[in-house]
């Protein structure tokens, strides 16, 4: 007896990737200087909290030793310990930008143009800024000097800063099953 039925294809899937079109790191670094400014107003928006709230305890009469042990100027260092985390480390993973960042209009990015991921960012900013200053300024500086715009931070994270706008494309492509395959 012959079957009529037939056998089922493999399927094969059409998938969708993201593609940076005419990224070039070296065309989109962010100057030195716009850097520098990104960095201080991070810097702002994190001793604006601490200066705060020990001007508060100071003007509540606190002095000395209590001034800097008092539950307001610890919990103004809780609050900025808070900022800083999201700042430079939850804010990126999200957008590729901290405050300063988002307020120059500068983002951090992949080598390849794509959107910096958590890991990439973890050890940029937990081991490349410690290595950055423990060259004293020199791996930040270093920045200013090379032709891509990189920092030392930005070397060890695989990671760019550039300033502009990238223009995306949607590619698709064929998956093939396994069976294809063979």
């Amino acid at each position: 007896m012959v079957s009529n039925k037939k056998k089922p294809r493999p399927r094969n899937r059409i998938k969708t990737t993201r593609v940076v079109v005419g990224f070039d790191p070296e065309e989109l670094k962010a100057p030195f200087l716009l850097r520098c400014g990104a960095l201080l107003i991070d810097y702002i928006v994190l001793i604006i909290v601490p200066v705060i709230t020990l001007l508060l305890a100071r003007w509540s009469g606190y002095d000395g030793s209590k001034l800097l042990n008092s539950s307001l100027s610890n919990s103004g260092w809780l609050v900025t310990f808070v900022i800083a985390i999201c700042n430079f480390l939850v804010l990126p993973a999200f957008t590729g930008q901290s405050i300063g960042k988002l307020l120059t209009g500068i983002k951090i990015a992949s080598r390849d143009g794509t959107t910096a991921g958590f890991g990439a960012l973890a050890l940029r900013h937990f081991v490349g800024y410690p290595s950055t200053l423990l060259t004293f300024g020199l791996g930040f500086i270093w920045s200013a000097l090379s032709p891509s715009g990189r920092a030392l931070h930005d070397y060890i994270a695989g990671t760019v800063v550039v300033y502009g706008r990238k223009s995306v494309s949607e590619k698709r492509y064929v998956k093939k099953s396994e069976s294809e395959k063979k």
